[in-house]
């Protein structure tokens, strides 16, 4: 299949998906642009401030876009083009989009609440509390991910001790953009500077800081000290108002990810027209158990694997965490909350595309998909007459697109947890300033976010990586959860719910089967290591001992509460859906 082709018409269904059936949600749902947003309703000049729809749009699609819409597709595509495309095409436009959008809905009919109150609205006070702490355990383990991740990308030194100069100007550069985003806040906000100008003059500092950074970059700290600093910066960008830091930087990244995509966009169709990608070099299907790596097999592995370019639970976290307290209008909630999603389906395909092109080398083992991204790519560029040699360039500003993102979503995931902490101690109706006692202290955004970030970074810095494989199937079923919530509420309203259905059904029986198996096996790990599996110590590339592993104890355990807490708010929420447990909201 045609590269250029499977590009092109993915597009343009996506397109008509946009167009129509978001449309029809619209109106099924009742989105009425004459109602008072919560923005406008309870702005606070911290967390409640309205956003013009470009500006959110920015930190929405930051927030929840980072390296997942690549990594997932790449990873997949060991299945064939053909499952990929039909899950990103089908998942974006009647799963992901459509969970994305009711959550953002659901939120901002609920004072721009998190799903959880939502949940305690439409399910029950006690579904809330499961939820919550589902949501909140989830997120700080995206805290520990990233901000794992972000530290290795700034870490100065090599194994060998060396500098390491690329990961210095990466650091350099996400240091300079934070300055420039303060800036571009206070110029916007306090400064009453036109967003037009404000927004050419941004442009002209990202490509500045992308120039001084790669040119000047004298910083170099061990990959332990960054994790410190990291996490005093995002303990601040997480309390700090979203008018100086968040809105501001989330809005100038974007732009950064729409050169990205255009760049892309270039290199595939430049690579078709030149003849150099007529065809998809991946097999259509391959075999129905992953034959290249350790995905498993096709269900429930696809599904799993590909969560941002097709439908993830994070996004309803962003969307009812984040985006609702800052949406202007109602009418922005369908181009920002599914138009955003529908854009992550297009960067999947992208990435297929890239990976596509060099697929000879990604079966004989070049599987970090970051690399597959920015190599695929940025080889499709170099195929254009007279960009032969701006292949290394492209490479390195493609990558350090992707590293600059990690940062973006990790003070937006450890915001989200504060919320979530903060909501959990309250009851409906109540923000911090109610609260009284023990709960006052508790819920205090300072020591909510503090709690938030030890617990994070605390993981991040002694192994996150042993729980991190049931990420995907957790960030899934919160998506089967979010589905159910906004299906709840959508039934006590009196609002067609039905497009849910079939949505939350299969992201249930996914996510189930996926944490079926994946106790299974640790299960088995266990039993054949005699209950104490071990795992080697490595210095220096060799192994020099080995240790007690309690990561398969960690995932078998986790991965039974889990389904526990699937099973039981799958029977609640059906209860209100479909029986007579409904409430009135």
């Amino acid at each position: 299949m045609n590269a250029v082709l499977v590009l092109i018409v993915g597009c343009a269904i996506l397109i008509a998906g946009y167009i129509f059936y978001g449309g029809w949600l619209a109106k099924q749902w009742g989105v009425d642009d004459t109602k008072t947003t919560p923005a406008h309703e309870l702005e606070d000049g911290m967390d409640y401030v309205p956003a013009k729809a470009p500006v959110l749009m920015g930190h929405h699609f930051s927030s929840i876009a980072g390296a997942g819409p690549i990594n997932g597709p790449i990873q997949a595509a060991v299945f064939g083009w053909v499952p990929v495309v039909l899950w990103v095409l089908i998942g974006g436009i009647f799963f992901g989009a459509v969970h994305d959008y009711g959550s953002l809905f659901a939120s901002i009919r609920h004072k721009g609440q998190t799903l959880g109150e939502v949940v305690a609205a439409n399910i029950g006070e006690r579904a809330k509390k499961l939820f919550i702490v589902f949501s909140y355990l989830t997120l700080v383990l995206v805290v520990a991910a990233f901000a794992s991740i972000v530290a290795s990308t700034f870490n100065g030194f090599t194994a060998d001790g060396s500098h390491n100069e690329d990961n210095a100007a990466v650091a350099m550069i996400s240091i300079l953009f934070i300055v420039m985003a303060i800036i571009f806040g206070l110029a916007v906000y306090r400064r009453g500077a036109p967003l037009s100008v404000a927004t050419i003059l941004g442009v002209v500092g990202i490509v500045l800081c992308l120039v001084i950074g790669l040119k000047f970059h004298p910083i170099y700290l061990t990959n332990t000290v960054w994790m410190w600093i990291i996490g005093v910066y995002i303990l601040i960008a997480s309390v700090a108002p979203v008018w100086i830091l968040l809105q501001p930087r989330d809005y100038l990244s974007s732009f950064l990810l729409y050169g990205m995509m255009v760049i892309a966009f270039v290199g595939v169709v430049g690579a078709g027209i030149m003849g150099q990608n007529t065809a998809l070099a991946i097999p259509a299907f391959t075999e129905w158990k992953d034959p290249y790596s350790s995905l498993g097999t096709m269900f429930p592995a696809l599904f799993v694997t590909i969560a941002c370019g097709a439908i993830s639970g994070f996004h309803s976290l962003v969307g009812s965490g984040t985006t609702s307290k800052q949406l202007d209008h109602e009418r922005d909630a369908k181009p920002i909350a599914y138009g955003g999603m529908l854009i992550e389906c297009a960067l999947a395909l992208i990435s297929l595309c890239a990976v596509g092109f060099i697929w000879a080398e990604y079966v004989d083992g070049m599987r970090t998909p970051t690399t597959v991204f920015a190599t695929g790519l940025s080889r499709m560029v170099a195929t254009i007459p007279g960009l032969e040699a701006a292949q290394p360039t492209v490479q390195a500003l493609l990558v350090l697109t992707v590293s600059a993102f990690c940062l973006t979503s990790l003070d937006t995931a450890t915001r989200l947890a504060r919320y979530m902490f903060q909501e959990f101690w309250l009851k409906p109706g109540e923000t911090y300033k109610d609260a009284t006692g023990f709960k006052a202290t508790l819920t205090n955004p300072l020591v909510a976010t503090a709690i938030t970030v030890v617990l994070g970074v605390g993981l991040g810095m002694t192994g996150y990586g042993k729980i991190w494989p049931l990420f995907g199937a957790a960030n899934q079923l919160l998506a089967a959860l979010a589905l159910l919530t906004v299906c709840a509420w959508l039934g006590n309203i009196g609002r067609n719910n039905k497009m849910f259905y079939l949505p939350m059904g299969f992201m249930l029986i996914v996510t189930l089967f996926s944490l079926f198996q994946t106790v299974t096996a640790r299960v088995s790990a266990i039993a054949k290591a005699g209950g104490k599996p071990m795992e080697d110590i490595v210095k220096a590339g060799e192994v020099i001992g080995q240790r007690f592993d309690w990561g398969p104890y960690a995932q078998a355990i986790l991965g039974v509460l889990l389904f526990a807490l699937a099973i039981m708010l799958a029977v609640e929420g059906c209860v209100t859906i479909f029986g007579k447990g409904k409430k009135k909201a």
